[in-house]
């Protein structure tokens, strides 16, 4: 499994996006089934604009099972507001940390990313140990 984050669903729906190219080839090289979170898909929305075309193919895309959603539950909020206090100094917004927050309890390490700077700062808890975040890129 592997989760994505805001900046690559962006550039895959919108051509006009820098890494489009680069982002599509990655996809394209993925075998494992992605995930990601209602608070990255508000970014994704918000950026693209939700009458936009790339917002209708970003909703085909899920809708058609080519990503699922995680949705976090009361705890996992919890967990997503505590990362962001850990990380106030960096800032983390609520999407990176939703995604850090399914990590741990999908037990997976991979994030399809472009902002490799934030998350290779970001590390996984699993029990008393931290864990570095696998960046797809």
């Amino acid at each position: 499994m592997i989760l994505v984050d805001t900046g690559p669903l962006v550039a895959l729906f919108d051509p006009k996006d820098g890494l489009h190219d680069r982002c599509r080839r990655t996809l394209r090289s993925l075998r494992a089934p992605l995930v990601t979170t209602v608070p990255v898909l508000t970014e994704v929305f918000h950026i693209l604009s939700p009458e936009s075309i790339g917002s209708d193919r970003v909703r085909d895309f899920v809708m058609q099972g080519g990503m699922r959603t995680w949705h976090c539950d009361d705890d996992a909020l919890a967990r997503s507001f505590e990362l962001m206090e850990q990380y106030a100094d960096h800032p983390m917004d609520l999407a990176d940390a939703s995604l850090v927050t399914a990590a741990e309890r999908l037990g997976t390490r991979r994030i399809f990313t472009v902002d490799r700077r934030d998350f290779s700062t970001y590390r996984l808890r699993r029990g008393h140990r931290h864990h570095e975040i696998e960046i797809v890129s």
